[in-house]
């Protein structure tokens, strides 16, 4: 007899789009211990080799079943350093879930909610100091506190490695902290949680320190005499559409929407953050982040719309994170391209200009190309816009770097170990991919370790 996957317990769509309290309540120990029997404990798991990061999954699910959370967290600890946060935000359904050998003709094993139990069950119940190595004397700096960093710092840490963060907020945790929103990822429980965590390894943080101003990676290979740097500060510069009326007042990019949301705490009514959304708020893009920013504005009091140039198959966006939104009350205009931003006499946005589409041949991408329909434009009243179309790695720290070479996109040129250009100087992440997943720049952080490790005590791999 197969079980179907057990459900989690979310909030209503009508309470939810009011407040900025997590959207799914996660699995109870009863729950988590019936969804961990429907694993089949495969002899060659396709989750494993399918997670960025190889948690050892079959394990951990089995420990579950058991009931013993503690052992669970161990085995999931041995290979992720963040896993309330990967269980909460990671596609799962294009990674281990999408291996599952139960999803070919039903459910999946729900590995993601099961993660995230595990994690927030050791949060509440495990203060045990970790156990680490001698300090073998060499010193590594790390730009950037995202996942990419995190995740580097922490497997150093484990080798017996001095760890440094160099942050340029001035709180850690990067897009962890200021670009997904609360409601999805909560910061004091969660975020906060994980980085301590981090910090009990012995790994340091400086915030405000802005790499390639305030210092440079050419300093900390020279003055401040680290033995490798690694390069996780991810791509947080915005694209736009380059079309006219992008200037007006009331564009702004979806990076600094969520970011001033996060960062000057939005999300708590005591908090007067300045943030204008209007009555109207048109959102551009379809991926992740398009919907963390129009769900943000719907909890803000806008009524909000999605505008996206392909269909809803395209949708670049998880299943879940389009789900909540249509359940949420935002409209989606699919096949629907934008031409202008049109605005009043004193410089505001009044509404945006828009072409619809059709689907031609595909792209590079495998997609369907969208082409334009003569004579099919119309207007979408709205108030704001937000530019959700992707991030490019800030120029800054190539620039100021000797030998450090990026490619047309921007992104910094690595190899598949981390290795840039420069002597000693490892990079990881969207610095070096583009805009992606957290679990994608968890895995480059720790391929970067090992390298990282490698390179530094070359005797390891002679042995």
């Amino acid at each position: 007899m197969k079980l179907p996957r057990t459900p989690v317990r979310e909030q209503a769509p009508q309470v939810r789009s009011t407040n900025f309290e997590e959207v799914c309540y996660g699995y109870n120990q009863q729950e988590a211990v019936l969804e961990a029997a429907r694993c089949l404990q495969c002899k060659k798991p396709g989750c494993v080799t399918q997670c960025p990061v190889s948690i050892q999954i079959p394990q951990f699910i089995e420990e579950v079943k058991k009931g013993d959370f503690a052992t669970a967290a161990q085995i999931i600890a041995q290979d992720s350093s963040l896993p309330a946060v990967c269980g909460r935000v990671c596609p799962q359904e294009t990674q281990c879930e999408g291996k599952c050998i139960l999803g070919v003709k039903g459910e999946s094993v729900a590995i993601g909610k099961l993660e995230r139990f595990v994690a927030d069950w050791a949060a509440a119940n495990v203060n045990a100091a970790p156990s680490l190595p001698p300090a073998n004397g060499k010193r590594v700096a790390i730009v950037g506190s995202g996942p990419a960093g995190l995740a580097c710092a922490s497997d150093l840490a484990k080798m017996g490695y001095e760890v440094k963060i160099f942050e340029a907020l001035h709180k850690p945790g990067g897009v962890l902290e200021y670009g997904i929103p609360e409601f999805r990822l909560p910061k004091q429980k969660v975020v906060e949680h994980e980085i301590d965590n981090v910090k009990k390894l012995g790994v340091s943080i400086e915030t405000n320190v802005v790499i390639g101003r305030t210092l440079t990676i050419d300093q900390l290979l020279d003055s401040e005499k680290f033995d490798a740097v690694f390069i996780g500060s991810g791509a947080g510069l915005p694209k736009f559409m380059n079309i006219a009326g992008e200037n007006l007042n009331g564009v702004v990019s979806a990076n600094e929407f969520l970011t001033r949301a996060n960062l000057m705490k939005a999300y708590l009514a005591e908090y007067d953050t300045p943030i204008y959304v209007g009555k109207k708020v048109a959102v551009v893009g379809g991926g992740n982040v398009a919907m963390d920013a129009a769900r943000t504005a719907l909890r803000l009091g806008a009524e909000v719309s999605i505008v996206y140039r392909r269909s809803e198959n395209e949708l670049p966006a998880r299943r879940e994170e389009v789900h909540h939104a249509k359940e949420e009350g935002i409209t989606f205009y699919m096949l629907t391209n934008p031409v202008e931003v049109l605005g009043t006499d004193k410089g505001w946005v009044r509404a945006l200009r828009c072409l619809r589409m059709e689907l031609g041949e595909p792209d590079a991408s495998g997609r369907r190309s969208p082409i334009a329909i003569a004579g099919s434009e119309f207007e979408i009243d709205t108030d704001v816009v937000i530019m959700a179309l992707g991030t490019s790695p800030n120029p800054l720290i190539k620039d100021t770097t000797k030998g450090l070479e990026s490619n047309r996109y921007g992104c910094l040129v690595a190899d598949n170990q981390g290795l840039t250009t420069r002597p000693g100087v490892f990079a990881g992440g969207d610095v070096v991919s583009g805009a992606a997943t957290v679990i994608l720049a968890m895995g480059a952080g720790r391929t970067s370790a090992k390298a990282i490790d490698q390179y530094l005590s070359p005797e390891k791999s002679a042995n």
